[in-house]
């Protein structure tokens, strides 16, 4: 739908340097945006994330005909497949009469997640348009991941057409399927608006309330889905942001414990908005009725909202700087100090199953590895172990996973798996446990590929089972690395207390600044621990995974580099 912003606060990146200001105007914004983090981590827990929509057009050619008196009358129907691998439709072509070479007018829209997503277009000859599926000629199938179709250059994929369980009068001719996918226009318009609300209720005991506004757009189903969110209004009552389906336009007062209180909220189409805009009406706000025999009853407010700005315009999006060439780099960084256990024993955190099962570390590597893959076309992989003594060395903070002096490429996510196993065999665990080394040598990586004028992003993942004990030099080689095209997921695993590392994610603590009093010039890095549940069947590292397209826009975007083919 587009993105909310403000002019007002400083909600998104960080800047180069720090203004001099005085100590109680210095603490009011550091407060200030603390409780803006925080109103972040509330915005995605409520499922937002980076994401598209994408119309897919359908075509085929050499198909095997399985008419005896004329060719086959094919239809396509598309499905999304989930982990436990069942099939959910999004949606199916018409039915093309006698032709063995169809391209379908219908397109089938598809909700794109960086994170995760594929499909399964399967065929079929229908005779009659009303004709249960079940009873018609199954023609071929075959399965992609989205990602493969968007890397493609033109959003083009080419696949063989195959089959998997049904006994066809004719297995040795399926044909080809061509699926090309194309960003809805909807998705490229950004709109940019100004909120005002005046005459809040007082939420807080001691002072005014803390407000902030959650904009929603309610989905065919129903459902609401986030958008985005204004900046926190510390002790303001009249508060003022900047930021066809409805929208929910809700107002929060925020609290420090995540149990923000709903202030009221009105649900407007854009269109509405933009009316409010040029009529400079207010819109009362409403809350749910507190009776329990009428669901949608409502209560209506003295407070109202008013739109004081509103701007429409078109944007590049990330799906056009991986189609114009622009490559995501896959980088491993694995812990290898000696709290993991000994390997050779089944409580070890590195414990290699004899029976194929992947430890935490494998499972980590495999689930960010698995969708990142696709964007980096040579899929040569740098990996690093840290924390370990290599046979008759001293510690290292830093080696090649794969044994090599110089060269810390591996070939293909396979090829990560087995330069870890390897190595496990080959060092003595160790520690302490230090990220500078690795994100120095990343960063050095991603700065290099920049001056070679390279459309390039990396993506380093370190892995890890505990505490980092080089806080301020990791947080100098962070800071440094956020100059640079390159992003960190750090992923804990096993049972350690990793409170403390709540320091590297900016969206939990204290904006980062290094030892000179510099801050990032962006949120480029992210920590999760593993254990952790997420609703909606999304893993932790799914959600550290969907940040990532975030981050890369705002690189590109505050640097000003255009997605050119």
């Amino acid at each position: 739908m587009g993105n909310c912003c403000s002019d007002e606060m400083g909600g998104g990146g960080g800047h180069a340097g720090r203004h001099s200001v005085g100590p109680a105007a210095a603490a009011a914004a550091a407060a200030a945006e603390a409780a803006s983090a925080a109103a972040d981590r509330f915005l995605r827990s409520r499922g937002a994330g980076a994401s598209t929509q994408v119309e897919l057009s359908l075509s085929a050619s050499n198909l095997g005909d399985q008419e005896f008196f004329t060719k086959s009358n094919p239809m396509v129907i598309v499905y999304s497949k989930s982990k436990e691998g069942a099939l959910e439709e999004l949606g199916r072509t018409e039915v093309i009469l006698n032709s063995l070479n169809p391209s379908w007018n219908a397109r089938i829209n598809v909700h794109y997640q960086f994170e995760v997503y594929d499909i399964d277009p399967q065929f079929h000859d229908v005779n009659e348009k009303m004709l249960k599926l079940e009873e018609q000629q199954f023609l071929g199938e075959a399965v992609c991941l989205l990602s493969e179709v968007i890397t493609k250059q033109n959003r083009l994929l080419t696949l063989k057409l195959g089959v998997s369980e049904h006994n066809l009068p004719n297995p040795s001719k399926f044909g080809e399927l061509n699926v090309q996918a194309e960003e809805s226009a909807g998705s490229k318009a950004i709109m940019e608006m100004v909120f005002r609300c005046s005459d809040l209720e007082i939420k807080d005991l001691l002072s005014k309330s803390d407000p902030f506004l959650l904009i929603s757009r309610i989905s065919e189903s129903g459902v609401p889905v986030p958008i985005c969110k204004t900046e926190v209004r510390k002790n303001d009552l009249n508060p003022k942001w900047k930021p066809e389906n409805p929208l929910i336009i809700e107002c929060f007062n925020f609290s420090s414990n995540g149990k923000h209180d709903l202030v009221g909220k009105i649900v407007k189409s854009v269109a509405e908005l933009e009316k409010m805009y040029h009529s400079q009406d207010g819109e009362n706000f409403f809350v749910p009725a507190s009776t329990a025999h009428d669901s949608h009853s409502k209560e209506v407010l003295k407070s109202q909202v008013y739109v004081e700005k509103y701007l429409e315009n078109n944007r590049q999006t990330f799906l056009d700087y991986i189609s114009a060439g622009c490559q995501l780099n896959f980088m491993v960084a694995v812990d290898f100090t000696a709290s993991n256990g000994n390997p050779r024993l089944p409580d070890s955190l590195h414990y290699i199953d004899p029976t194929g099962r992947p430890n935490a570390y494998q499972r980590a590597i495999l689930e960010v590895g698995d969708v990142l893959q696709y964007y980096d076309p040579a899929k040569r992989f740098p990996s690093w172990g840290f924390g370990a003594r290599p046979i008759d060395g001293p510690v290292s903070h830093c080696f090649n996973l794969n044994g090599s002096t110089y060269q810390p490429e591996v070939e293909g996510i396979q090829g990560i798996m087995s330069a870890y196993i390897s190595a496990l065999r080959n060092v003595s665990l160790a520690g302490p446990t230090l990220f500078g080394p690795v994100v120095s040598t990343a960063t050095a990586i991603a700065n290099q590929s920049l001056a070679n004028n390279q459309q390039k992003y990396f993506v380093l993942l370190i892995v890890t089972d505990g505490v980092v004990t080089d806080f301020q030099e990791t947080i100098d080689a962070i800071i440094k690395a956020s100059d640079f095209p390159l992003s960190i997921l750090v992923v804990g695993v096993g049972g350690a207390d990793f409170k403390e590392m709540e320091f590297l994610d900016p969206n939990k603590g204290e904006r980062l600044e290094s030892s000179t009093g510099r801050v990032a010039s962006r949120d480029m890095i992210q920590f999760a621990p593993m254990k952790d549940a997420h609703g909606s069947g999304i893993s932790t590292v799914q959600s550290l995974l969907a940040e990532i397209p975030g981050q890369f826009m705002t690189y590109m975007r505050t640097r000003e580099i255009q997605a050119i083919s």
